[in-house]
């Protein structure tokens, strides 16, 4: 009887050393920018320890990453009108088989597709090639995180088998691509990019590779992704940006960027909460395509933010991009956020006729010359050219949403203390800002979707003005690069032009400002620069026109990355430095 007595004496002492005290309160107000009073402060006392209970017990209970979201966003505001046109529709162009391995790695997807259903190459040989270019530079890129090999040829050799048949399964027969490895793959490793997650095996696919299989594509591995998609680091190291290896590729879907601007997969798909298909591929030179929020299916892919997350393709040229969303478009009831919408897009569509708007204090104090020269040929390309402002709202607050979800879907990590395994562990890495994000006042959450609602209906009316906005990447898309994220608009991302540049630093959300990393002091390397051109919700079709259009105007989309030649110093997987002496 004492001894159970002594018990409860005990446990009683531990309630009322953890019980909530006057100064606590205070101390929180600082953390959320509020003020109370001396009486409010003590009314409030009781009450907060109630709800600090409530939450222990909802932690009890942990939440798979792949449980959604009861709430669901939805771009469209009241009295959309989801365009019903659909089809694909090719430039039917003709393509001469290269004789150097090198030029055929790098051909379009559509030129590669033309090569296989006509018999001039086929898939079995087409995989081969790339697989011996990964074997060649996966260890000065980084951008593979596992490489299928025996898979990938088993696809291949299917596709011929079929070819032979005389069935074509369409633009994706036969085409190698890179998964960026978010995706489940089953019986294949699906790590994130995470050190917690770095021998998961997932039991089932993805939508999105159930739907690249269906059409033919064979899939060579897995690219790298940042971990939990943020970022170029992951468990293997850091993923290099293939025209200056002295620096990552950005992130998230940094293998993708790189490999696919390398020449080592014909495309890849990539994923953006926040700048993760557009920042590897400004940095890389890729062509990057975000969707509208909705048209791609997120099953079976690492949730971030349920919000925010989209799947898109990352390619080499601008018809790529149409090409393969036309694939993976599609509704999936199995995504709380998918949308059921056509998909159009006619690369011999003319782009006379439509309005080109821009916000001319994009264009100037912080734009480069390149920016400038790309405004300029947009306007020579025969639309009609609109001035156009965007609304002053507190567009870089809404990053706190992301902060409020990414914190929410990777609590376990925080409060198990998993989130120290990650390698990158600075002031605006994921770890640091899980936890920050825990300070976060759910009050405050709510506002900004109230804020996140205000700015859909100011995009909304910038996009009754024009049909294509054309801005830059690393300048006042500031408010652009956020607000379309959170509001749901596609964007494409197309190369631009060439900048003389010192290698520049790891992307970061610290201070709560977006930054892809400002250039260092040294040598310095020609490396690509390019614009974005954001579009109305789900007519992907006219961003695609003007991007192609723009992109033969440019005409610096052809380039190559110097990988063969340069040399650097590099990590490999294990984080040792080694001469490159290509």
């Amino acid at each position: 009887m004492q001894k159970k007595d002594g018990n409860l004496k005990e446990k009683q002492n531990e309630e009322i050393k953890e019980r909530l005290v006057i100064s606590d309160i205070e101390s929180a107000e600082k953390i959320l920018g509020v003020k109370y009073s001396k009486s409010e402060r003590a009314q409030m006392l009781n009450n907060l320890e109630g709800q600090i209970l409530s939450a222990k017990s909802r932690r009890q209970n942990n939440l798979d990453n792949s449980v959604q979201m009861a709430s669901k966003f939805d771009p469209r505001l009241p009295g959309f009108s989801m365009p019903a046109k659909t089809g694909y529709e090719e430039s039917g162009l003709v393509f001469k088989l290269p004789k150097r391995e090198e030029d055929i790695a790098f051909a379009t997807v559509g030129q590669q597709a033309y090569l296989i259903k006509n018999g001039l190459i086929t898939s079995r040989r087409l995989t081969e090639i790339y697989l011996k270019r990964i074997k060649k530079f996966q260890s000065k890129l980084q951008c593979f995180a596992i490489v299928s090999d025996e898979q990938a040829l088993g696809q291949a050799d299917a596709m011929d088998s079929l070819s032979k048949s005389g069935i074509n399964l369409g633009p994706l027969h036969g085409i190698p691509y890179g998964l960026k490895d978010l995706f489940d793959t089953k019986g294949l490793i699906t790590g994130w990019g995470a050190e917690p997650y770095q021998n998961r095996v997932p039991s089932s696919d993805a939508t999105i590779v159930k739907k690249l299989r269906a059409a033919g594509a064979v899939m060579l591995g897995k690219t790298t992704v940042g971990a939990l998609a943020y970022n170029d680091i992951w468990y293997g190291g850091q993923t290099r940006n293939p025209w200056n290896t002295n620096e990552g590729s950005s992130g998230s879907s940094a293998g993708s960027a790189s490999a696919t601007a390398a020449g080592l997969c014909s495309f890849a798909i990539g994923t953006e909460t926040l700048g993760s298909i557009t920042s590897p591929s400004h940095r890389c030179g890729t062509t990057g395509l975000r969707p509208t929020f909705g048209r791609v299916s997120r099953r079976g892919a690492m949730a971030l933010c349920w919000s925010l997350d989209k799947v898109g393709p990352i390619c080499r040229s601008v018809e790529d991009t149409g090409l393969v969303l036309s694939v993976i478009n599609g509704y999936d009831r199995d995504d709380r956020g998918s949308i059921d919408a056509a998909f159009h897009f006619s690369a011999n569509d003319s782009i006379k006729g439509l309005k080109l708007g821009y916000i001319p204090e994009a264009f100037q104090k912080g734009a480069s010359k390149i920016d400038k020269e790309a405004l300029k040929a947009a306007k020579s390309l025969g639309m009609k050219v609109v001035k156009v402002e965007l609304e002053d709202l507190p567009y870089m607050s809404l990053i706190n949403i992301l902060y409020a979800e990414a914190a929410a879907a990777f609590e376990h990590l925080t409060l198990s203390g998993d989130d120290d395994t990650l390698t990158w562990q600075d002031d605006g890495a994921w770890p640091n800002t899980f936890r920050k994000a825990r300070f976060l006042s759910a009050v405050d959450h709510v506002q900004l979707d109230r804020l996140r609602y205000l700015t859909m209906k100011s995009l909304d009316k910038v996009f009754s003005e024009v049909d294509v906005l054309v801005g830059p990447f690393d300048n006042g898309p500031g408010p652009l690069l956020v607000a379309t994220n959170f509001t749901g608009h596609p964007c494409l991302h197309i190369r631009a032009g060439f900048e003389e540049l010192s290698s520049r630093g790891e992307a970061s959300l610290s201070n709560g400002k977006l930054s892809t990393g400002e250039a260092g002091q040294g040598k310095q390397f020609r490396v690509p620069h390019g614009v974005s051109l954001w579009g109305k919700l789900f007519e992907e079709g006219k961003i695609l026109n003007v991007g192609m259009a723009l992109e033969a105007k440019l005409n610096v989309w052809k380039d190559r990355p110097p990988l063969f030649r340069q040399k650097t110093e590099i990590r490999n997987s294990s984080r040792k430095t080694i001469k490159n002496r290509n």
